[in-house]
């Protein structure tokens, strides 16, 4: 995605969850020997899309010790500028916790928002608007405070780890049926693509199937393999055919257990229909939870690509953004053959913190609303099935070297969120973080992720 300074308030659209095997120990791969994170500088500012209305932390990387004296400076670019100056209305707070709109005017020179000394780690959001010319102007930025010292909320259940375990007894019961059709669409000189799936567990009526596309490069000789988690929604798929054409077999599924090649209107409707809420879909059953089907087909996807006659045994890694990110370190936690995990803005991170003043991941569970009603109602037994699905307590039990990334500005997957589930993990880490970037990812990231996937396997980018 295009590297935009202005974070446009995002939509809580569905994203891609990722949360992983109560592994066995995995020896770090030596390519992992990399800086622990790398903080790559913001844009000038936090701007409005026309570059009218600016908004920007005092400190060039947006990030502060706690304690230390922080502010943000709003400007705006309008010509003549009145002398009365220009009308704006800003919100100040905890990421997604901002609180109430407060108005103000902003004088040629600049307006400086000063924010309390903060005590505790965590994030502060200024949300901008402002008319100007008969056009509303917004512009974001979030200041992180001690973000490396922000600490889970959610439990870490006693006997997550035999769920967990009888789950995958259960999904070893069903066999796998892999059935592969060729797509010559998807090919090129370079890599043969098909459509694959397999069976997985179901419900009541019997096994469900996972579908997918998988790439296998042309080339002889046995390959590095990449399997590739979705973000939430419902949409076709057409499989990771440049990695393939880098020398990764790859795989590339979908969660709902459709085919990746009908007609666009299909998911549509699904989206609108059926699937609308599936991440709360049987919420307070921790043993029909929508995502227990998803968790454990996600874990069959990774199965199937090491039973390729042509991975090289050696090398399989597990990559995804927002709800793919947390399938991500769901299957990593949960496979032991898995080598290397890469985890963008990972969904469903410490989604207990809005109980306890925190931020919570997406979906946002138990958030309260501007009118006070708290969602997802009874807590208790929605909360305690969280605890085997959170995507920290998959993270706990990453043993991998692993590729992390996100922006502070992100208001569906919040930084507080994402910081809670990166401390948890104790495997080899780095994390490249772009403070000004929202739920997606910088060109420089995307770089940065490629570059270390390839690393993973013993090639140079």
């Amino acid at each position: 995605m295009t590297r935009q300074p202005l974070i446009k308030v995002a939509r809580l659209s569905l994203l891609a969850l990722a949360l992983g095997h109560a592994a066995l120990a995995a020896q770090p791969s030596p390519a992992a020997a990399a800086p622990a994170s790398i903080l790559l500088p913001p844009l000038a500012s936090a701007t409005s899309a026309d570059g009218a209305l600016s908004v920007r932390p005092d400190r060039a990387d947006w990030t502060y010790a706690l304690g230390a004296s922080a502010s943000f400076r709003i400007t705006l670019n309008v010509k003549p500028y009145p002398a009365g100056g220009v009308p704006i209305r800003y919100r100040l707070g905890p990421d997604m916790r901002e609180g109430a709109e407060v108005d103000a005017l902003v004088p040629a020179e600049g307006l400086t928002l000063t924010v309390p000394a903060q005590s505790a780690p965590g994030f502060i959001r200024c949300l901008v608007t402002a008319k100007v010319a008969g056009k509303t102007l917004a512009a974001v930025a979030t200041a992180g405070f001690a973000p490396e010292r922000i600490q889970a909320t959610q439990a870490d259940p006693a006997d997550f780890d035999d769920f967990w375990r009888r789950q995958q007894e259960a999904l070893a019961k069903v066999p796998p049926d892999v059935q592969t059709v060729a797509a010559p669409e998807l090919s090129n000189d370079k890599v043969e693509a098909f459509y694959l799936s397999f069976q997985n567990v179901g419900n009541w009526a019997g096994p469900s199937r996972f579908h997918g596309v998988l790439a296998v490069p042309r080339a002889q000789g046995k390959f590095p393999a990449l399997l590739n988690l979705p973000g939430a929604g419902v949409r076709p798929y057409r499989g990771n055919i440049a990695m393939a054409e880098k020398g990764f077999i790859t795989l590339q599924v979908g969660i709902h257990g459709i085919p990746v090649n009908l007609a666009p209107e299909v998911y549509e409707q699904l989206a609108r229909g059926a699937l609308a809420e599936y991440p709360r879909n049987q919420l307070d059953d921790r043993n029909s939870y929508y995502y227990r089907r998803v968790y454990l087909g996600a874990l069959r996807a990774s199965d199937v690509l090491a039973g390729h006659p042509r991975w090289d045994g050696k090398t399989l890694v597990v990559a995804g953004g927002s709800q793919g990110g947390q399938l991500s370190l769901v299957v990593t936690a949960l496979n032991p053959r898995v080598t290397a995990v890469a985890a963008d803005f990972p969904a469903y991170s410490d989604v207990s913190g809005y109980l306890q003043d925190s931020t919570g991941g997406w979906p946002a569970l138990f958030r309260t609303s501007p009118s006070g009603q708290l969602s997802d109602q009874p807590v208790e037994p929605k909360l305690a099935t969280t605890r085997y699905y959170d995507s920290v307590n998959f993270a706990r039990r990453v043993k991998v070297p692993g590729h992390y990334s996100w922006g502070y500005n992100d208001m569906v997957t919040p930084p507080t969120s994402l910081h809670a589930a990166y401390n948890a993990i104790t495997a080899p880490k780095r994390l490249v973080i772009a403070p000004d970037m929202a739920h997606s990812s910088s060109p420089e990231q995307n770089r940065l992720r490629t570059d270390w996937i390839l690393q993973q396997a013993g090639n140079k980018p």
